[in-house]
Formats: structure tokens, C-alpha cells, sequence
């Protein structure tokens, strides 16, 4: 499957829920924000339907994502059910750890191949500042629960921040130095400009490295399929890895190969885009699976050439992070 521009899309971002236990402040407000009605969000069977349209159309990978997926009750079973589709797709999950400790061998016995943990800081006062949550143990004690039941390799997703957490980067790296886990370093994207934190607050990857060859040379590692579009590198002697992201100063929209279904059913084809199909209709509709691959060829066909960030023409996307899918 191929979009206008020559692009294979083989990898579906699928969001089964908009509700997070957590309020990082770049994602929502204190407060929160309102949940889409329980009618409005996919049940299980319509999220498979979708998934089984997208692997005969050619997606080889899916991740789970939210909100926080974790939350969602059944979301093991559910993770059973997409790792037995026709030609079983890989499937991966990401999630803020919370929850991770007790689910983290449910889920590999049912077929979750890896698992990403978002995490944006190793100590306890600036996690609960940062998330305006108390968890930081838990999460910590996810990753050690999902190293052990082998989801490997297991993946952390950091956000460097000016004068928030770009104090951290060694010590996020040095975790790579006893265990097998990939720390990957991601540009902040502009998704919530209303938030505390605007465009300005990331850290470029550039400088990210600066600072982690100050550990020593950093070994170059061979890309693979599952590492997407980081740079992967690896400290001499460390067991595990480090990536780089530059999601925004370094986009990597020439080789984008995603599609992403949100909660409430609609697909887009651009993270930073607000065109969206809705798939709805067609689900409850009695539309057929015919019908269903149809809207996903379109929404793969719409699919921009490249986003519009640090462009005049950029307008930040129509819904949170949380609400389209992390």
C-alpha cells in the first residue's frame, strides 16, 4: 500500500482510549480534559475490524496507544485478539508505566512483542511536578517487569526540555549502561501551543548529542525495521542503546510510513495535520469490510507530503496528543 508519494505505509498507530491517569503539563491542563462519551469511542470489535482492514491492505505493525492504553479495561485480551489477525502483525504498545508492573507478562503472554514507556525524568519531586501525579516507583518498577517477562527490547521515550529536564540526559543514557533497554531522546513537537510549554522549549537533538558524546565515542548501530526514524547508537560496553529523534528540526517525512486511528474512530494520515476520515459511519453503518478499505485507501492517498512546522502555513493540530494518539 502506497501513498501519493511513493511511501510503503505499513504501520498503523491505533488509539483505543483518550483518557490518561497522568496530566503531563506539554499535554493537558490541570484540569484535564473532557473524555469523548463512552458512545463515542470504538468498541474493541470495531477497533479489530479496523485493524484487520489495515493488515489485508498491507500494515505489518501496530501499536497500541492512548490516552493511557493501559487504562482501558480488556486491553489484554484485546492485544490477544490483534496478535492473532491474518499474517500476525507485529504489535507494540505505549504506555506512561503506571500500570505496566502488573500487566507486563499478561501482555507478553498475549502476544505484545515490545512495549515504549514515556518518561521524562528519574527523580521523584520533578516527575510529580512534571505530571502533576505521584508514580515515579511504579514506573520504574514497569520497565524492570517488562525487561523480565521479555519484551525486548524495551524502549524509553524521552522529551528533553530547556530548564526542565535537559539536567538528565547522562543519567537517562547511563541507564543503558546495565540494561538492555533502547533511551531514546525525542524532539518536543508543538501539539498543545496553549500549554506551558510552546515551540521553543525543546531541546534540538543536536545539542542532545553534544551532550551525550561526553560519555565517550558513541558506537554508530545499524538501523533496523522496529527502531523507526531514530539514530541508534550505543555507548562502548553499555548492554543497551541510545536513539535520537529529531521529529521536528530533522523531519522525517520522506520515509513516513504511518496511519493513526484515534479513540473516536477517525484515521489521519499526518500527526501535525487536521484532516481526518471518519470510519464511523462506516462501522455502525453496516457498511461492509469492502467499504472499510475503501475510507483507509482514501485517508492513505490524503496523506500530506510533509508536516508544516517552522512554516508560516502551520496550525497546530486540531486535538491534544492524548486525543489523537501518543
Amino acid at each position: 500500500m502506497q501513498d501519493a508519494y511513493g511511501r510503503t505505509i505499513e504501520y498503523l498507530r491505533l488509539s483505543i482510549t483518550d483518557r490518561c491517569n497522568l496530566r503531563c503539563r506539554y499535554c493537558m491542563p490541570e484540569e484535564g480534559v473532557p473524555p469523548l462519551a463512552h458512545g463515542d469511542i470504538l468498541s474493541y470489535e470495531e477497533l479489530l475490524r479496523v485493524a484487520g482492514g489495515c493488515v489485508a491492505l498491507g500494515i505489518r505493525k501496530i501499536r497500541v496507544t492512548g490516552g493511557e492504553p493501559l487504562v482501558r479495561r480488556g486491553v489484554v485480551d484485546f492485544i490477544a485478539q490483534l496478535a492473532a489477525l491474518p499474517g500476525a502483525p507485529e504489535i507494540t504498545l505505549t504506555t506512561n508505566g503506571l500500570l505496566l508492573a502488573e500487566l507486563a507478562a499478561p501482555l507478553k503472554a498475549a502476544g505484545l512483542g515490545r512495549v515504549n514507556v514515556s518518561l521524562d525524568t528519574l527523580r521523584p519531586e520533578r516527575f510529580a511536578a512534571l505530571t502533576r501525579r505521584e508514580g515515579l516507583a511504579s514506573v520504574l518498577a514497569g520497565l524492570a517487569a517488562a525487561e523480565a517477562a521479555g519484551l525486548d527490547p524495551v524502549k524509553i521515550n524521552v522529551i528533553p526540555l530547556k530548564g526542565v529536564n535537559d539536567d538528565e540526559l547522562l543519567e537517562f543514557a547511563r541507564l543503558t549502561l546495565e540494561h538492555p533497554w533502547e533511551v531514546r531522546f525525542i524532539e518536543f513537537m508543538p501539539i498543545s501551543p496553549d500549554l506551558e510549554y510552546d515551540s521553543s522549549a525543546g531541546v534540538p537533538i543536536g545539542e542532545v548529542e553534544r551532550q551525550l558524546q561526553s560519555l565517550g565515542r558513541l558506537e554508530p548501530l545499524p538501523r533496523r525495521d522496529s527502531a523507526g526514524p531514530a539514530r541508534r547508537f550505543r555507548i562502548p560496553g553499555a548492554r543497551g542503546c541510545l536513539g535520537l529523534i529529531p521529529s521536528v528540526s530533522g523531519h522525517f517525512c520522506p520515509e513516513c510510513n504511518r496511519l493513526r486511528v484515534t479513540a473516536d474512530g477517525r484515521v489521519r494520515g499526518c500527526l501535525f495535520g487536521n484532516q481526518e476520515i471518519d470510519l464511523k459511519p462506516v462501522l455502525r453503518g453496516g457498511g461492509d469490510a469492502a467499504a472499510l478499505v475503501d475510507l483507509l485507501r482514501a485517508a492513505v492517498c490524503a496523506k500530506p507530503e510533509k508536516h508544516a512546522i517552522g512554516s508560516p502555513q502551520f496550525k497546530a493540530p486540531n486535538r491534544r496528543m492524548q486525543g489523537i494518539g501518543g
